[in-house]
């Protein structure tokens, strides 16, 4: 069998449960921006069908899906250049999603680390939906053949389930079919820790606000945040591997070189020996500067939510473009009657 050669495409996503945050900005949707001038087709989703894997307010679900929409386009995602919208309006993804739920097997769901993360010791009331969204989110990648996704390093286990559920479905039918996506981890700050924690992930899911930046925060919380960040005593050293038991230095010196564009030894060679004290407000100059103008231009979209839900509406069209021949083609192979 002649190896097939697949269009290079991105396809990422975030879910729309509300508060943005410092970590889905540096963490995936700078990244996002950044490959869209690469040449490549991007695709970027507000993935409201996993959104719903837990209870969620109507209201709510799609207030957060325009306040994602609007990030992403307040933040440089271009509606010209990168195909924005909501996954559900996109069916295509739902119905290839049942397929792959009889091609995925249920030790593999039960091995996914989110599952236990977040169904924990209560599995039996989860939703079916929670159980097999990692199915869902094959579907997500595999119905635009996609060839890479940029993700954090705790995303790396659904790439990896994604590309089993492509290379079984081509085993089972004989066909060559579904590519081999790959994911894409780089950057300074793929995963932003909390500014309480250092061993924990930002997440908006946190009870303390101080955990966090969100990308609605006004100057003045940006700067208290930064300045109330849990650190330790120490100076800045002047490499590296002396932050490997500072999780929490190693945090703000990986926030600093991500806004800025370089890298974390950069940063340590510029701030080598100085206190927290003379960092921090450096560090909140830079984050009002890059955070700034990104919350303002998101209120003024909110305010017209109008405009958000006709790039969304377009950029679904232009998305089931690709995936309305590809969901055929799979029908065709798995042998339903069109």
């Amino acid at each position: 069998m002649s190896e097939t050669h697949f269009t290079p495409r991105v396809f990422s996503g975030i879910q729309p449960s509300g508060g943005l945050t410092l970590g889905n900005y540096l963490g995936a949707i700078k990244r996002f921006v950044a490959m869209q001038d690469d040449g490549i087709e991007t695709l970027y989703c507000m993935v409201d069908l996993h959104a719903i894997t837990v209870p969620q307010s109507p209201a709510d679900l799609r207030h957060n899906t325009r306040e994602l929409a609007a990030g992403y386009i307040a933040a440089g995602l271009d509606p010209a250049k990168s195909m924005l919208f909501n996954q559900s309006q996109v069916p295509e993804h739902a119905q290839l999603g049942w397929i792959f739920n009889c091609v995925a097997r249920m030790g593999w769901m039960q091995r996914m680390t989110q599952w236990k993360d977040k169904a924990g010791k209560n599995q039996q009331n989860a939703s079916l939906g929670l159980f097999a969204y990692p199915s869902l989110m094959a579907a997500d990648i595999l119905i635009y053949h996609t060839t890479h996704v940029p993700v954090g390093e705790d995303q790396k286990q659904h790439i990896e389930l994604t590309r089993d559920i492509a290379a079984k479905f081509n085993h089972d039918y004989g066909v060559d079919f579904f590519p081999m996506t790959e994911p894409v981890i780089e950057g300074s700050a793929t995963r932003v820790m909390s500014l309480r924690d250092g061993s924990k992930k930002m997440s908006k899911s946190d009870p303390s606000d101080m955990s966090r930046i969100n990308m609605t925060d006004t100057a003045d919380d940006i700067a208290k945040k930064i300045r109330k960040a849990k650190t330790d005593p120490d100076p800045l050293p002047a490499s590296l591997d002396d932050l490997a038991d500072r999780p929490e230095a190693r945090n703000l010196i990986n926030i600093y070189a991500a806004l800025e564009g370089s890298d974390a030894q950069t940063v340590l060679t510029q701030f080598e020996g100085q206190q927290f004290g003379t960092f921090k407000p450096q560090l909140s100059d830079l984050a009002v500067a890059k955070l700034g103008p990104i919350g303002a231009e998101m209120e003024r979209l909110m305010q017209h939510t109008d405009e958000i839900d006709k790039i969304l509406a377009s950029g679904a069209e232009r998305a089931r473009a690709i995936a309305e021949p590809i969901l055929a083609k799979t029908y065709q192979i798995v042998g339903m009657v069109r």
